[in-house]
């Protein structure tokens, strides 16, 4: 177990923030990006959720793992992370010595804020024999008091990598977990947290909308809850239902994640029609209100005055860094990639 000794030690994230300013409405903001880029020698990194104009301008497009790989190695001196908090924050762990942005620093995220450092870290010290394996959607706190960090896409054999007799926490995500349980046949200990976009999806509604679409495959994301994931022809992270979506034979797909993949879906299967499922209200598709925060304009914003900046305590950034290297190291030895 890795010895923590910083109690009610917080991630400290320094905040230079600036007010909203009017943009030339008529700026060609890709082309001031791209010059941007050059200037700053910035990479852009984005999540499959982010709007569709966000992901056209990214220099790398991906879910948590590959965005964790890519910050990992990058060589740029600013990273501007189009995604959430936690996703930021991780950069500013694997990269101490550059500038790490965001263009909207309330993007945060509903899974992390599940899990409270406090609660968890009494949680922890009630079952002091167990390993505690953390999804990468959780705060630097929490990786801090984890001994590996998984994501969707390397989960699997992240909890593979544990012997068998040695008792797992598992946490925030309950239906993560809850799904790994029953993949891998372990009995994990699971944290109650859970991610608002996947946990309101609609089991009627999806059903109803497989008799609409017979042909239809419905794919989901393991984030979901079992009342859904148990109708789903195939189940993966964002990388993997993308790639699962372009290879499969079928023409149609209801798609259990956030909307922003079926951007990505739709450019690179352009003939084949994806369907968002639809949650449990009166909206038609499910978006994560906090990854779209993040707009064009707040990127440009963000790149032109290199802020919000990310910067963080050292203690709390060196032990939730060795969870990290852990999972990376799994990961490649794996052969996974984003």
């Amino acid at each position: 177990m890795v010895d923590m000794n910083i109690d009610e030690a917080k991630a400290k994230v320094e905040i230079k923030g600036f007010l909203d300013l009017d943009i030339d409405a008529s700026l060609d903001l890709f082309h001031e990006i791209e010059l941007l880029k050059k200037e700053k020698n910035a990479v852009v990194l984005a999540h499959y959720y982010q709007e569709p104009d966000i992901q056209d301008v990214a220099d790398f497009i991906g879910d948590s793992l590959g965005l964790a790989q890519q910050a990992a190695k990058t060589d740029a001196d600013m990273i501007v992370f189009a995604g959430v908090h936690f996703m930021a924050e991780t950069a500013n762990i694997l990269n101490p010595a550059k500038k790490v942005v965001l263009p909207d620093l309330k993007a945060g995220c509903s899974l992390a804020d599940s899990a409270p450092a406090s609660a968890f870290k009494a949680f922890k010290e009630k079952h002091p024999d167990h390993v505690v394996i953390s999804y990468i959607n959780c705060t630097a706190d929490i990786k801090a008091m984890s001994n590996i960090i998984c994501t969707s896409s390397n989960a699997e054999k992240i909890i593979e990598s544990v012997p068998k007799d040695q008792p797992i926490i598992f946490a925030p995500d309950k239906n993560l977990g809850a799904y790994l349980n029953k993949k891998t046949g372990r009995d994990m200990l699971l944290w109650n947290g859970a991610c608002m976009v996947h946990e309101i999806f609609s089991q009627q509604k999806i059903l109803k909308l497989k008799m609409l679409h017979p042909n239809a495959k419905l794919i989901a994301h393991p984030e979901c809850e079992e009342a859904v994931l148990q109708y789903a022809d195939f189940i993966g992270s964002t990388t993997q239902l993308l790639k699962f979506a372009v290879t499969d034979s079928a023409n149609e797909f209801i798609v259990a994640t956030e909307t922003g993949i079926l951007h990505q879906m739709q450019k690179d299967a352009p003939a084949k029609t994806f369907i968002p499922a639809p949650p449990d209200n009166l909206c038609a598709c499910n978006d994560c209100p906090h990854m779209k925060l993040n707009t064009l304009e707040k990127l440009y914003l963000c790149m032109e005055y290199e802020q919000p900046e990310i910067l963080m305590d050292e203690q709390i950034r060196l032990a939730a860094l060795k969870p990290i290297q852990r999972m990376l190291e799994i990961s490649k030895a794996a052969g996974l990639g984003g």
